[in-house]
């Protein structure tokens, strides 16, 4: 377990600010407690200082995980969300989509969003624009990017895709071996 490098810090605050913006400095300077990342084989974790300082007093090799974990970074240096950080993207997203009760468990089966199963969309949202999926009753249930902005969107065709999957709560069950 250690502290990101300066690039990866760099690269990670640049993704999380896809989805949330200037809320970034609200995960790490919280009134709760004081929050840091770590990175542990490649993977992120947001985890509490005074849990963090505990863990020190475990050797790397038994060392598993440690506080949530955010995502990863790739062989070339990308950082790919993991749908665990969805609990702290949700409340500080900055655009949002909530897509209809028959969109919905296809969202979660892994497949793109299109306009017809589309509820609604936060205004001005920009193409390629991380976003925070949720259903209509204000559940997140993952998230992903806009393929066309809020404008294009109302003079679409209702198959084509507004929404990329990136990730979703079904990850749970279909990545079940591999989310460690």
């Amino acid at each position: 377990m250690r502290p990101l490098t300066e690039d990866e810090t760099k690269t990670l605050f640049e993704k999380l600010d896809k989805y949330i913006g200037d809320n970034v400095k609200l995960l790490v300077d919280r009134p709760d407690a004081t929050y840091c990342f770590r990175n542990h084989l490649d993977r992120v974790y947001y985890v509490r200082e005074d849990i963090m300082r505990r863990a020190t007093n475990f050797g790397r090799d038994n060392l598993l995980a440690l506080g949530t974990r955010l995502g990863k970074f790739s062989k070339k240096g990308k950082f790919r969300l993991h749908i665990t950080a969805l609990a702290y993207i949700a409340p500080y997203a900055k655009y949002k989509v909530w897509v209809k009760p028959n969109t919905e468990q296809s969202f979660l089966y892994g497949n793109h969003v299109a306009k017809a199963g589309l509820g609604r969309m936060t205004e001005n949202t920009p193409k390629y624009q991380g976003v925070v999926v949720y259903n209509m009753n204000d559940v997140p249930l993952g998230f992903g990017a806009t393929a066309f902005s809020t404008e294009e969107c109302r003079s679409l065709d209702p198959t084509r895709i507004v929404v990329f999957h990136q990730a979703d709560l079904g990850e749970y069950l279909r990545d079940e071996e591999s989310l460690t």
